[in-house]
C-alpha cells in the first residue's frame, strides 16, 4: 500500500515546521508543503494528496478561496478532506471556513499533538 500525501499549506515558516514535524512523528507520511493558495492549487492538480492541512490567513490567494477552488476542481478535488488552521480564531471563523469547503478547523498554534493525531483517524482511513 502506498503511503498517503499530505499537503500542509502555511505561509508562516515556524508554523509550519512545527505541523510537519508532529505529523512525521505520527507516521510516515509523504508531506508536501505551499506558502499560498495558488501554490497549493498547483500541488494538487500535479501531485493530488490524501489529506490537507491549509491555514486561512494566506498571502496571494487566502485559505477560504483557496478551498472554495478546490471544491470545483476536477477529480479529486470535491473528495480531498481539508482541515483549516488559523492563529486568529474570530467569531464565526468556523462556520466560514466550513461554509467555504472546509471539512474540519484547528487553532493554532498546534501545542497538542493528540488533536493532529484525532483529525488524522477521522479523515485518512
Amino acid at each position: 500500500m502506498s503511503r498517503k500525501k499530505i499537503l500542509v499549506v502555511e505561509d508562516n515558516e515556524d508554523n509550519r515546521l512545527i505541523l510537519v514535524y508532529r505529523l512525521r512523528k505520527i507516521g510516515d507520511f509523504d508531506i508536501l508543503e505551499a506558502t499560498h493558495g495558488q501554490e497549493a492549487l498547483d500541488i494538487i492538480a500535479a501531485t493530488p494528496p490524501d489529506l490537507m492541512f491549509l491555514d486561512l490567513k494566506l498571502p496571494i490567494l487566502d485559505g477560504w478561496e483557496t478551498a472554495r477552488r478546490i471544491r470545483k476542481m476536477e477529480g479529486n478535488g470535491p473528495r480531498l478532506p481539508i482541515i483549516a488552521l488559523t492563529a486568529q480564531a474570530m467569531a464565526g471563523d468556523e462556520e466560514k471556513a466550513l461554509s467555504a469547503g472546509c471539512d474540519d478547523y484547528i487553532t493554532k498554534p498546534i501545542v497538542d499533538a493528540s488533536i493532529v493525531k484525532e483529525k488524522l483517524r477521522k479523515f485518512l482511513p
